[in-house]
C-alpha cells in the first residue's frame, strides 16, 4: 500500500484479519492489507482461496486498531466500521446479497459521531448492532460518551430516487442504560462487550459489560436487556433538536407520520417495499434517528459490579449451561490485567431477572513468559471465547492466545471423596449455611435457610 511508504511501521502494515465468518460451508475472510483492505473465501479444510478476493471498503476497516463487526444473514453481509483511513466515515453497510448494498447517511452527526462498534446479532425481522458514541443530545461543553444500540431492518431496500437512495430506511438507534439506582443515577456508559443472545427464564437476553470513563470513578458493571423490551423502545417516542442552540425534546405523536417510521415494508406494511414509502415518512427518519426512551436493564439493577478497583472488565463470555446438570449460569469476564474473574448467577426469590452472583475465582490468564511482553498494553484481553468440546475458554492478547479450563477440580482433589463446609453468616436472601460436597468431577452446593432445614441442593461445575 502507498500508505506504507509513507512512514507508518511495518507493524501497523501487516494484513491483520477483522473479519471472520463461516459462510456457505467455507470461510469469508477480510483483512487490513496493509492499509488497502480485501475480503476472500476461503475452504475451511485446506484454506484454499475460492475465487477473486474483492474490496474490503465498508467491510473492513483500514487501520487494525479500528473497532468493526460483522455477520451475515440472509446472504447478505452486515457490517459496522469505517469506510476511509481517517476513520471519519462510519457506517453501517449492507453487501454481497441479493438486495441493494445499502448505507448510512455519510457525515451526519445525528446518525454516527464517532462510534465504537462492539457487537451485531440478529433477532426477529432485524439486526441489531451495539456500539458507544459521542452524545449528541447532551447540551455539556464536554464530550460526553454513551452507549448505544442500532437496528436495521433485514429487508429495507432504501428509500426513492428524491430520499434515502441505497441508504437505510429503518435506521433507529436508542441509548443502552446501565446504571445503579437511587437519587441520582451512577452510570456505566461506556459498553465495552456483549453476550450473544441468550436464552434464560423463557426470555431472549443479552449481557453487556460496561465500564466508566477515565475521568470518573473506575468501575466495570454487567448489565442484562431484554429483547423485547428493548425492541419495544423502538416503539417509543423520537427525539429531535429543533435547532442547533435548542434542547433535545420528544417529538409529540401527532407530529409523526403514517405508516409509522423506522418500520418495515412488507409482512404487516401497507407498502410492499421501503422505496415506496411516502416522501414524508423517509424524510422524518432522515432527521430522527435517535429514539426519546433509553433501553432499561433487566431487573433494575446491574448483576455484576465492580468499582475501586484498578483494572476495567472488558470482555465476556457466558455459559448458560454449566454444571453437571446443565441448569447453571457462570459468567466469565476478562479484566485488563490479563485476568478471567468467573461468577456464579443466582436467580432472585421474588424474581429470576433481578439476579445476584457469587464471586467463584479468578484466573491467571496473561503469562509474560509465554507471551514475551509484560507491559500494560500487553495485558490487554481482545477476546474470550468459550470453547464448549474442550471445557476451556480462550483468551486472546496482542501477541498470544492463551487456553484456560473452565473448571479447576484438581486443585481440591485432596477433598474429592471428603467434605467441605464453610458457615456463610447473612448470605443474600437469608441463606445461612453453604456445604460443598467434593465428588470425583463436581462441586455440589447444597443451601440451608431460616425456613428450609432440609436444605435445597444445587448443583456447580467449578
Amino acid at each position: 500500500s502507498r500508505l506504507c511508504g509513507l512512514g507508518l511501521c511495518m507493524e501497523e502494515c501487516r494484513n491483520y484479519m477483522k473479519v471472520l465468518l463461516s459462510q456457505h460451508g467455507g470461510l469469508f475472510v477480510c483483512g487490513t492489507n496493509a492499509f488497502n483492505p480485501l475480503c476472500a473465501n476461503y475452504t475451511r479444510d485446506t484454506l484454499e482461496m475460492v475465487g477473486e478476493p474483492i474490496s474490503g471498503m465498508a467491510r473492513c476497516p483500514y487501520d487494525p486498531k479500528h473497532a468493526n463487526v460483522a455477520l451475515f444473514a440472509e446472504g447478505s453481509l452486515f457490517t459496522g466500521t469505517v469506510t476511509d483511513f481517517l476513520a471519519i466515515d462510519a457506517v453501517i453497510y449492507r453487501s454481497l446479497g441479493d438486495g441493494p448494498a445499502l448505507r448510512t447517511i455519510k457525515h451526519d452527526s445525528k446518525w454516527f459521531r464517532e462510534p465504537y462498534f462492539v457487537s451485531a446479532v440478529e433477532w426477529g425481522p432485524h439486526i441489531y448492532f451495539f456500539f458507544r458514541e459521542m452524545a449528541m443530545e447532551f447540551n455539556y461543553l464536554e464530550k460526553v460518551m454513551v452507549s448505544r444500540v442500532a437496528r436495521v431492518c433485514k429487508g429495507d431496500l432504501g428509500g426513492s430516487q428524491r430520499v434515502l437512495e441505497k441508504q437505510w430506511t429503518s435506521f433507529l438507534k436508542a441509548r443502552l442504560n446501565c446504571s445503579i439506582p437511587g437519587d441520582s443515577h451512577f452510570y456505566f456508559n461506556l459498553l465495552q462487550s456483549t453476550s450473544p443472545i441468550i436464552r434464560m427464564h423463557g426470555r431472549d437476553i443479552i449481557l453487556g459489560v460496561f465500564s466508566t470513563p477515565p475521568n470518573s470513578i473506575p468501575g466495570s458493571a454487567v448489565c442484562a436487556f431484554d429483547m423485547q423490551q428493548l425492541a419495544r423502545v423502538f416503539e417509543g417516542r423520537f427525539k429531535e433538536q429543533k435547532s442547533p442552540e435548542s434542547i433535545w425534546t420528544p417529538v409529540p405523536d401527532e407530529l409523526v407520520p403514517k405508516p409509522r417510521p423506522g418500520g418495515c415494508a412488507g409482512q404487516g406494511s401497507r407498502f410492499s417495499s421501503s422505496t415506496a414509502f411516502p416522501d414524508e415518512v423517509l424524510n422524518f427518519i432522515k432527521t430522527h434517528p435517535l429514539m426519546d426512551e433509553a433501553v432499561p436493564l433487566l431487573g433494575h439493577r446491574p448483576w455484576i459490579v465492580k468499582t475501586m478497583v484498578r483494572y476495567q472488565l472488558n470482555t465476556m463470555v457466558v455459559d448458560t449451561e454449566a454444571g453437571p446438570h446443565r441448569n447453571r449460569t457462570v459468567v466469565f469476564l476478562g479484566s485488563t490485567r490479563g485476568t478471567v474473574l468467573k461468577f456464579l448467577i443466582i436467580p432472585g426469590r421474588d424474581s429470576p431477572y433481578s439476579n445476584t452472583n457469587i464471586f467463584l475465582e479468578e484466573l491467571e490468564g496473561y503469562n509474560p513468559e509465554r507471551c514475551g511482553d509484560d507491559s500494560i498494553q500487553a495485558r490487554q484481553p481482545l477476546s474470550l471465547t468459550l470453547d464448549r468440546p474442550s471445557h476451556t475458554l480462550l483468551l486472546a492478547f496482542h501477541s498470544c492466545v492463551v487456553r484456560l479450563p473452565v473448571a479447576r477440580c484438581q486443585l481440591h482433589s485432596r477433598f474429592r471423596k471428603g467434605l467441605l463446609a464453610h458457615i456463610v453468616q447473612n448470605l443474600t436472601f437469608h441463606i445461612k449455611c453453604i456445604v460443598f460436597v467434593m465428588s470425583q468431577k463436581t462441586m455440589y452446593l447444597r443451601t440451608y435457610n431460616n425456613s428450609d432445614h432440609n436444605g435445597l441442593a444445587s448443583h456447580i461445575h467449578l
